[in-house]
């Protein structure tokens, strides 16, 4: 572990590294403290009159004086944190689906065709990033709200987060299409395949990181988006689970156990998605799929 390369110890950085995985989750450690304590208030130890040292090791360590799952249970089946789950869950489904389809499509045309237009769609899809997410929030209103009538929908929420994940979405998977070898489309080509087979049998297969990666992007940008999904939905029923987590600490009620185990709840199904998708996350798969 401390092992030296060309004379310099190893131990400095091993140090830095430790530190600063410390200092990150520490506060992740504090909101877990919190939710399991059982209670609603962010005190969780109190220092005496006189403390000693220990006392005051035990005051800034996290973790609970009793571990209590109640405020977990009271959350599920007490609030509607369970439809509001639901909400985001198909929400940022609908988003990932029709966010990584049109993505996929469009990039693999912006890479592989020349058409009038081309360069100017592509620095669109970059301006379009330059600008906060809060400068489209009273056009996409006046749009979705207004015109459409799509306020308190969860297809009107998908469009516009699938609007807003588009346009990075098919910048990256542009450049990993740029990648693959246009020798094995050729070669599909000479056998007879039509182009939407060579894109959904040897592209889209090649492609296996850049699409998780866009999926991994597009659902959590639906899933954490909280500005959108207040400014749209005024009925508590179509609430998502960000904006829910808003109504448990506000000027009126202070529940920080709830909002702890509620925020806890909320990370366990982009954990999830990671963790099934980290496979799909490596670089360099065609890498000598052709001989140079």
């Amino acid at each position: 572990m401390f092992a030296r390369r060309d004379g310099v110890p190893h131990w400095p950085l091993h140090l830095v590294l430790t530190t600063f995985t410390v200092l990150t989750l520490y506060p992740i450690l504090w909101v877990v403290s919190i939710a399991l304590s059982g209670k609603q208030s962010l005190a969780i130890s109190m220092l005496p009159e006189v403390p000693t040292f220990m006392d005051r090791v035990r005051a800034i360590t996290p973790w609970p004086e009793t571990v209590s799952f109640s405020n977990f249970v009271s959350v599920m089946r007490d609030q509607p944190f369970g439809q509001w789950m639901l909400n985001s869950a198909v929400i940022a489904a609908g988003t990932t689906v029709v966010g990584v389809f049109l993505a996929c499509t469009a990039a693999y045309a912006f890479s592989r065709f020349k058409f009038p237009g081309q360069r100017a769609g592509l620095m669109a899809f970059l301006v379009s990033q330059m600008f906060p997410g809060t400068l489209m929030l009273i056009p996409l209103y006046i749009i979705m709200v207004q015109w459409l009538g799509l306020g308190n929908s969860r297809f009107g929420l998908m469009i516009a987060y699938a609007t807003t994940s588009i346009p990075f979405s098919v910048w990256m998977l542009k450049g990993y299409f740029d990648t693959i070898p246009k020798e094995l489309e050729e070669a599909a080509v000479m056998e007879g395949a039509s182009v939407g087979k060579i894109f959904w049998t040897i592209i889209l297969p090649l492609a296996k990181p850049a699409v998780a990666v866009t999926a991994l992007f597009s659902f959590m940008t639906a899933w954490n988006e909280f500005v959108l999904a207040a400014t749209f939905m005024d009925q508590e029923s179509m609430y998502t689970a960000p904006v829910g987590l808003k109504f448990f600490v506000g000027g009126f009620s202070q529940q920080w156990g709830y909002f702890a185990a509620g925020s806890i709840i909320v990370s366990v199904p982009v954990v999830i998605l990671f963790l099934f998708l980290q496979k799909y996350l490596v670089s360099g798969l065609t890498a000598g799929s052709v001989k140079g």
